[in-house]
């Protein structure tokens, strides 16, 4: 499925400026990144401060990506999907979140945390049950791990699925859920055999709604507030057995090797939050006049946008690596952490230092600097906080190194 064959107006074939080496890139991930820019810029950025202001969840525009197959960047076509890599998805990912960190995040939960582990683990059943009807848009997935209690750790799951018979019986609270109360069905981690600890956990795909299943609260949060978070509360929610993902006890290996594909993901979107900030701090410093010339010829100044520029393509490169490796079916968990680390703190920092050359300006909703600052907040948190990566990094160093 060619993107830009779908929505040719979104496809200029000219390439903005702020789009880090394209040389590296083939005409077809060109062309993708160019689509998905011009989308953005025209369909999100003038709506993101409204969809964040309101607590809009964005529909038509997540439709609208379904159309332009970003719902579904890696899911092979014989299920609905656009056939392209990951490196293709952690461009798109990039390139949707410079217009609206929200509508990012949405796109990365459907395509890796949902999609993802049903294309390598579901059976062909559930593959055209669960994976089809999810790559248009007009339905979208979610992922339940963390819990209210558990946090990062992720192998200390207290739900619980009891068997029943042909069914499981769930029970316990799943927090912290992106798409919650949009999605139409989860892929839920629980706990089948408390004796084996983190051996005992499986994934568990459940339709929404479903009885014994209810949602909490919508969280009231700091950033990216078009995208649901609630909790999700399961009490003698009976799933057929049916919906087992992989085998018993394989929920663990699922939900790591699901994070360290999602990381990837989430790079993206920091990407693209550190992106429109650097933007934003460039162009009110070339028109700002301080001591009669504009801010951008103040040293001070340059050495900011240089250090926040540096710091955006070095994490992009990772980023890019990282989906390489995944491409290439090569170990990619230290690359995924560690583009995952290097994105998220990026975006802070330049969300950060835009607000410091916007100064008041950068303390107010008339600007968006704010906006992407707390936006970029969450990045360093979710899928793993940059302490977690931390952690993974030093783990696959010291093994490859031969000492753990």
């Amino acid at each position: 499925m060619a993107l830009f064959k779908i929505f040719p107006r979104y496809a200029t074939g000219v390439l903005h400026r702020g789009i880090a080496s394209l040389s590296a890139l083939s005409e077809t991930h060109q062309m993708l990144q160019q689509t998905c820019r011009d989308f953005a810029e025209g369909e999100l950025k003038p709506l993101a401060a409204k969809i964040d202001r309101e607590h809009l969840y964005p529909q038509e525009q997540i439709k609208k990506m379904g159309e332009l197959g970003l719902m579904a960047v890696a899911i092979p076509e014989e299920y609905g999907g656009t056939g392209l890599d990951y490196l293709a998805y952690a461009i798109a990912m990039e390139e949707i979140s410079r217009g609206c960190a929200s509508t990012g995040v949405i796109m990365s939960v459907n395509n890796s945390l949902y999609l993802g582990p049903l294309l390598h683990w579901g059976t062909e059943e559930q593959k055209q049950k669960f994976i089809t009807p999810f790559t248009t848009g007009e339905r979208v997935g979610c992922f339940a791990l963390s819990e209210p209690g558990n946090g990062s750790d992720a192998g200390a799951a207290s739900t619980t699925a009891k068997d029943g018979g042909d069914h499981y019986i769930l029970n316990g609270a799943k927090a912290w859920i992106t798409n919650g109360y949009e999605s139409e069905a989860a892929v839920v981690l629980a706990t089948t055999d408390k004796s084996l600890k983190h051996k005992g956990i499986s994934a568990i795909i459940v339709p929404k709604p479903t009885d014994g299943l209810e949602l909490g609260k919508k969280e009231d949060k700091l950033g990216i507030r078009g995208s649901s978070t609630c909790t999700l509360m399961f009490e003698g929610c009976k799933v057929p057995k049916e919906n087992l993902l992989g085998e018993l006890g394989f929920g663990f290996k699922i939900a790591m090797m699901t994070l360290d594909a999602g990381r990837i993901g989430i790079a993206g979107q920091a990407l693209g939050i550190g992106q429109a900030a650097l933007e934003v701090a460039a162009e009110y410093a070339s028109k700002r006049l301080a001591f009669g010339k504009p801010l951008t010829k103040l040293q001070t100044i340059q050495n900011k946008l240089a250090e926040m520029s540096f710091r955006l393509e070095a994490a992009r490169l990772l980023t890019w690596r990282a989906a390489w490796l995944k491409d290439e079916k090569k170990p990619y968990t230290k690359e995924a952490a560690m583009a995952k680390l290097a994105a998220s703190e990026a975006a802070t920092y330049i969300s950060h230092q835009a607000i410091q050359i916007l100064g008041g300006m950068g303390y107010v909703s008339d600007m968006p600097a704010e906006r992407h600052y707390r936006d970029a907040r969450i990045t360093e948190i979710y899928e793993g906080t940059s302490e977690i990566q931390r952690m993974v990094i030093a783990n696959c160093l010291l093994k490859e190194m031969g000492l753990n």
